[in-house]
This record gives structure tokens, C-alpha cells and sequence, in this order.
């Protein structure tokens, strides 16, 4: 009988830990006020009686929610007041996998670029190895990629160059050995539409950021030129494909780039004194903006 008493004691509890976890989902959802979100997620809750001071969710799992439903009030006070543990992995209940930088690959998913545009900058406080905008997100979706694999598989143009310009990697491969380079080639590959709009905008993007381009498609683009070359236009495949030296004027911007501070990115982009038609696609937030959200 006293099992039987216990066994319902327990299954109360667990309904009513579920019950709460609904709300404060909605809550997030609903873009509720900051301080109403945040005393809900530390109201304590009886798990078990061991863990009576144990919060309903983490600063790194509430920045989730915040990602999803682009609560970007809440987003920015999460991560200015928690920016590590805001950053951290969060619980096996989000996500059973190792996954090390859930929070970019989601606001790439998303498109919630003025959260990513927050969590970049507050990266820059956060020493870490590899850094943080190079780590993969979850493996058993995204297969090893980092979010610019992601940002160019779903093409970001705008992402790409935000994570670009907060120092990632261009060269950085996923499980199969791919780039991101190469994941926006698949895409050029297979369209059936003309090479232009966003899969142009994320290569030229990626470009200005790759001074050498080391990538695993670059023996295709020599099996097949006269494909690539209506695919890509005659003076873009011939430098992938290693005939030719880089334009000067993607060389130009190449060296432009190189002088920006990712502390700074992207405000220092847009104040540069040259024509816009120069400066790449898709020209993200700035920080001033960004400030707007408080």
C-alpha cells in the first residue's frame, strides 16, 4: 500500500513539473515581459526531495526557447546577464547528443538573425577551443556541420557573412570532409534556376572571407567546364578551378576584410568608405540596431 502511495506521489509530481514546463514554454512564446520569464524559470521544483533547489530550465535552455519563438528582449538579457552558462550545452532533455554550439545552429535554422547577432558578439567574451563559432552543431542532425555549413545548406546569405565575420572558418569540414564551400557548390550543382539570388550571394559571401580556397569539389569542376562555367560564369570557375589568379577586386575586399575587427563586425562593414555595390550581399544588423532591442 505504501508502494502504491509513493508510486502516486511521484507520478503528481512529474505531472506537475510537465505542467509548469508548458507554461513557461507559452510564456516565451506569448513574448511575456523579462521579468515574468525569469521568475518562472527559477521557481524551484520538486523533482525529488534531493533536488529541491534544482531549476526548472538552465540560461542555456531558456536561450533556446527565446531562439525559437525570436523573443529577442529576453535573448539579450539571457545572454548579457549568463553569457556562459547562457552559451553552455544544454540538458539531455533538449538534446541527447554531444552537441556543443546548439544555440548558433539554431538561430541559423531559424533565420533569427538579430539573435545571432547577439550570441556572435557575446562569443567574443567566451574563450574556448575550437572557437565557438566552429563548433559543430547537433551530430545526429547536421552530420559534424558547424553553422555556416548550415547558414550555406539553407542558404543564409545573411548568416554567412554575420559567422564570417565573427571569425569562423570557411575551411572548416563536416564528417564527409566537406566545406562549406563545397555544401554551396552542391547547391549551385543541382539548382535548375539560374546562378544568382541567395546560392550566389552565400559563394560570393564565403569568398571574400577565403583568401585560399581549399575545398573537396574542386577535381569536378575540372571534369566538367563547361558546366561549371555556365553554372558559376567563366572568371569565378576559373580561379575555384585553379587556371586562373583571383580577381582583383575579390582580392581587393579579401584584404578589406582582413582588417576588420570581429569585435566590431558588422558596424565596421557597413562604415566602410566605399560604394555598397562593393561590399557583400546581404549586409547584416548592426550592433546599433541590435541596441535597439533593450
Amino acid at each position: 500500500m505504501a508502494s502504491l502511495t509513493v508510486s502516486s506521489a511521484a507520478r503528481s509530481i512529474d505531472k506537475h513539473r510537465k505542467s509548469f514546463s508548458l507554461l513557461f514554454y507559452r510564456a516565451v512564446r506569448d513574448l511575456k515581459p523579462v521579468w515574468m520569464l525569469e521568475d518562472m524559470r527559477t521557481m524551484e521544483t520538486f523533482y525529488q526531495e534531493e533536488d529541491v533547489s534544482q531549476r526548472i530550465y538552465s540560461p542555456s535552455e531558456a536561450l533556446l526557447y527565446a531562439i525559437v519563438h525570436d523573443h529577442q528582449a529576453y535573448a539579450q538579457y539571457l545572454l548579457s546577464r549568463y553569457t556562459d552558462e547562457a552559451l553552455a550545452k544544454p540538458g539531455e532533455r533538449f538534446c541527447c547528443c554531444p552537441s556543443s554550439a546548439p544555440h548558433l545552429a539554431m538561430a541559423v535554422r531559424y533565420d533569427r538573425r538579430c539573435i545571432l547577432g547577439l550570441i556572435l558578439q557575446e562569443t567574443h567574451r567566451v574563450s574556448s577551443t575550437p572557437p565557438y563559432t566552429d563548433r559543430a552543431g547537433c551530430f545526429h542532425m547536421e552530420d559534424g556541420r558547424t553553422p555556416l555549413h548550415l547558414a550555406c545548406e539553407l542558404l543564409r546569405p545573411e548568416a554567412v557573412i554575420m559567422l564570417l565575420g565573427n571569425g569562423a572558418s570557411p575551411h572548416a569540414l563536416d564528417h564527409n570532409g566537406l566545406t562549406p564551400l563545397d555544401v554551396i557548390l552542391e547547391k549551385l550543382r543541382d539548382s535548375k534556376e539560374a546562378s544568382s539570388g541567395e546560392r550566389r550571394q552565400c559563394l560570393d559571401n564565403l569568398l571574400m572571407f577565403m583568401p585560399k580556397v581549399h575545398f573537396k569539389m574542386k577535381a569536378a569542376l575540372g571534369r566538367e567546364p563547361e558546366r561549371w562555367s555556365q553554372v558559376l560564369g567563366e572568371e569565378t570557375y576559373e580561379y575555384l578551378a585553379g587556371r586562373s589568379p583571383a580577381p582583383l577586386v575579390l582580392v581587393a575586399m579579401q584584404t578589406i576584410l582582413k582588417q576588420l575587427s570581429p569585435a566590431t563586425f558588422p558596424d565596421s562593414l557597413h562604415d566602410l568608405p566605399i560604394p555598397s555595390s562593393l561590399k557583400p550581399p546581404g549586409l547584416p544588423v548592426t550592433q546599433r540596431d541590435r541596441q535597439r532591442v533593450a
